[in-house]
């Protein structure tokens, strides 16, 4: 890897996480401001000037790297994910192809599947607009792999939490949680932890493959924002009725309270060898004790 350069598409916190990891990687991030190429720099990241909504600003980005993490979201007013056809038609220029490609998508591909343990193998069955991008994404990026060669690796992500990503805004605002034996179960993983699984699926990440980029943990939203809660010395939310919920909670927190499943990260082990740094909320909470 010490001869080759990593480009990153997407440098938000968890390509700075993966640059600042690997300080004898040449990491070319692209960069669509000032203040994002700044930030580049910081973890010692090589910004690249361009813009993913722009497709003609791309040229640069062909030839670069034989290694590609694509870590950009689509854009919030399309139907589907132009920035990664974007990528992708940069990425094909000058035949010049990257040999490894890795995405991180997300769990909400398979909408609610009513609190059943999920595995790779489900169909997707995204219901919302946030995860029909993602979804199509993942056929661009499949497609395009497929008819160059490219060895493609996805990983699916659910909520992404860190000590500075934690749930207290909410917690404060005292936002209602959902009676337990009406609540929906969530999924997490660790910023860091996501950074270490991204590298690692360049490497030892199947082709074709898809990975459930989560912890081992097991609990309902409400049982993780009072954990945060207590840890914190915070009320905890006041609880209430799904169909209270449905009137009084904005349409982005319905989204995520309105899918139920539990993700199976055993492929995550076993062909990753991942090690979990944070294997449950519960361990970073007690890092930032000790650190107080």
């Amino acid at each position: 890897m010490k001869k080759h350069s990593l480009l990153i598409a997407g440098m938000g916190d968890i390509g700075r996480r993966i640059a600042a990891a690997h300080p004898d990687v040449r990491v070319l991030g692209i960069a669509r401001s000032e203040e994002s190429a700044g930030l580049a720099r910081e973890c010692g990241a090589t910004p690249v000037a361009a813009d993913l909504d722009r497709r003609k600003n791309l040229a640069r980005l062909a030839g670069l790297s034989p290694w590609v993490l694509h870590l950009a979201p689509p854009s919030t007013d399309s139907e589907g994910d132009p920035r990664t056809r974007h990528l992708l038609a940069a990425l094909a220029r000058r035949g010049s192809l990257p040999r490894r490609l890795v995405y991180i998508s997300t769990s909400g591909v398979y909408g609610n599947c009513n609190g059943e343990r999920v595995f790779e193998h489900r169909p997707a069955a995204a219901k919302n607009a946030r995860a029909k991008r993602r979804v199509d994404a993942e056929r661009q990026l499949r497609r395009f792999a497929a008819r160059n060669g490219i060895k493609l690796t996805i990983l699916r992500a659910p909520g992404i939490y860190a000590a500075d990503r934690l749930p207290l805004e909410r917690i404060r605002r005292q936002t209602p949680a959902v009676k337990s034996e009406e609540d929906s179960y969530t999924n997490h993983i660790h910023a860091d932890d996501l950074a270490n699984l991204a590298w690692l699926a360049l490497f030892r990440g199947k082709p074709n493959r898809v990975y459930h980029a989560v912890d081992d943990s097991v609990k309902k939203m409400g049982d993780y924002f009072d954990m945060v809660a207590d840890h914190f010395g915070l009320p905890r939310s006041p609880r209430i009725s799904r169909a209270e919920a449905q009137q009084v909670l904005s349409p982005a927190l319905l989204s995520f309270l309105n899918e139920s499943r539990i993700l199976d990260n055993t492929r995550l082990k076993t062909e990753l060898r991942a090690k979990l740094k944070y294997p449950d909320v519960e361990t970073c909470l007690r890092e930032i004790r000790a650190r107080a």
